[in-house]
């Protein structure tokens, strides 16, 4: 019984203070007799009885099983040199399998041979230096196969390894870059400087780019220099620093560089004659077509002023046609009847006919005035000359004086608000009101009304002419202040066509404002604006 060959203590340390496997090999009758817990645990055995009952695990822990040539050839070489280790994987009770180190030392007891087997799980380890083994492929497969040069160098600046395009690009043979230093492979005359810039990348290392602005050249095996650009990274190992640097011979794109700038120049010197060309050409073209633009604008406004001037004549002698002729047809009836009044009780009736060639010579001075109006205004003759004016007295006035135009029972109301003096062309505005009521009477009926309203707040002047007359159309409203513009409903009434437009142009004047609403047979009211 092994309990009489080992000693409680032994086994105690054996069995109960170890985390590998433990287990007692009995070579002669090929199983274990005893396993510790923790090696129970390793393999997915509930139990030790568990264990030693299943023949399979009992017997051995490799998959041969006992009576086979290649366990048996173990166990001659066990016995004959007493200790053996390997790595093997091992199945556990569950299928899963891992990778194992057997140790294994052979004793006798009481002439019996027996063997102590240690297992030790080494999966992590295992896995750990399979994962190393493929970092390190990798790492070749990366470092050696680049398409860019790789140097890695220490502290001191010597060269530790470089990879194969790092040597075709130096010129070097494998092997030779790793007996030099970095500085070996840059300029002679800027040596010394790259030393400065090593030390300097030691005190304050950082993954970056080199020569920010500026070009850098490499020097190769047989002295000749070439650009490259080189970008830095670096690592440590074991508290030491290592530099690496990623070069790339651009000498073809320095090359195609030039190429490029010697094609952009000469394109830009084109491009400059060319646009120069076309600059004359255009400002040729530009004056060309000035000269016409200015032409065609000269002869459109001389054409629209030949038609204005046209239509305006054709306006004028229109009017002055039906204006004139009427007044004087009055007075050449009434001279040709006073020549008949010879006696003296004729004198009724040649005062009569005097008073009627009084009124016809008045309108024809009207007639003429407005003319002389517009022939100022049109000159600039005409300034706006603020007073102080009361507007009460001046528009009761106005009314006061137009009393003899009324037809019969025809009256001028008026609702005046404005009692203190302001400052206004007082002429001016008498004219304007004068025009507007004149317009109200004569183109209202018998027994109608003309109201003017006058109201002052806000320091502006507001007022309104309203009549009860034929009214206007909208098509003609938007021509009203048009000079010798009359409305089509009024042809058959004496008339100019300027007062209107000599109101507007007084009101403009006198930065006021003028606006007008109308219906047909309903009447007509005019707003004056002005600020004082």
């Amino acid at each position: 019984m092994v309990t009489s060959l080992l000693s409680d203590k032994l086994l105690d340390i054996l069995f109960e203070k170890q985390d590998d496997f433990i287990g007692i090999y009995d070579l002669v009758e090929g199983r274990y007799i005893r396993v510790n817990e923790a090696g129970i645990r390793m393999l997915g055995f509930p139990s030790e009885q568990a264990f030693l009952a299943d023949p399979a695990r009992s017997r051995s822990l490799r998959d041969q099983p006992s009576d086979s040539e290649y366990y048996k050839k173990w166990v001659s070489h066990i016995l004959l040199d007493g200790h053996d280790e390997e790595l093997i994987q091992i199945e556990r009770q569950n299928g899963q399998t891992f990778w194992g180190q057997v140790t294994t030392t052979t004793f006798v007891s009481h002439d019996h041979p027996y063997a102590l087997v240690r297992l030790t799980d080494q999966e992590r380890l295992h896995t750990a230096e399979r994962e190393l083994e493929h970092s390190v492929q990798r790492y070749q497969s990366v470092f050696s196969n680049a398409t860019i040069g790789i140097i890695v160098c220490d502290e001191r600046g010597k060269i530790i390894s470089a990879n194969q395009l790092a040597e075709v690009l130096f010129g070097y043979t494998p092997g030779e870059l790793e007996m030099l230093t970095i500085e070996q492979l840059v300029p002679r005359d800027i040596s010394r400087y790259h030393e400065r810039l090593r030390q300097s990348f030691n005190t304050d290392p950082q993954v970056r780019a080199m020569g920010h602005n500026r070009d850098l050249h490499a020097q190769r095996k047989d002295g000749s220099v070439f650009p490259v650009e080189i970008s830095l990274s670096y690592f440590r190992l074991e508290n030491e620093l290592y530099a690496v640097a990623y070069i790339i011979d651009i000498t073809l794109k320095k090359e195609t560089e030039r190429q490029l700038r010697a094609h952009s120049e000469h394109i830009n010197r084109l491009n400059t004659d060319l646009e120069q060309k076309v600059a004359d050409r255009t400002h040729a073209l530009l004056t060309t077509l000035e000269q016409l633009e200015k032409s065609k604008d000269e002869l459109a406004k001389a054409l629209a002023a030949e038609r204005e001037l046209s239509e305006f004549k054709s306006r004028f002698v229109s009017m002055a046609s039906h204006e004139f002729r009427t007044p004087l047809t009055v007075v050449m009836t009434s001279v040709a009847l006073i020549e008949r009044y010879t006696q003296t009780d004729h004198q009724a009736q040649r005062q009569k006919h005097l008073d009627r060639i009084r009124a016809s010579v008045n309108h024809l001075n009207d007639i003429l005035e407005e003319f002389l109006s517009v022939d100022k205004l049109e000159e600039g003759k005409v300034e706006a000359r603020p007073a102080e004016v009361n507007i009460t007295a001046l528009i009761d006035d106005t009314v006061a004086d137009m009393q003899n135009l009324l037809k019969p029972e025809q009256t001028i109301r008026t609702d005046l608000s404005c009692y203190d003096s302001i400052w206004l062309d007082p002429s001016l505005l008498r004219k304007i009101m004068v025009n507007l009521l004149s317009n109200a009477v004569k183109y209202s009926g018998s027994g109608s009304v003309v109201t003017v309203r006058a109201t002052c707040t806000d320091r502006q002047l507001t007022i309104t002419v309203a009549d009860q007359g034929v009214g206007i159309s909208k098509e003609d409203q938007t021509h009203l202040f048009e000079r010798f513009f009359r409305a089509q409903n009024v042809t058959d009434v004496s008339g100019t066509g300027l007062g209107l437009h000599i109101v507007g142009r007084y009101v403009e004047l006198m930065r006021g404002q003028v606006s007008l609403t109308s219906e047909l047979n309903q009447g007509t009211t005019v707003t004056l604006t002005f600020p004082y």
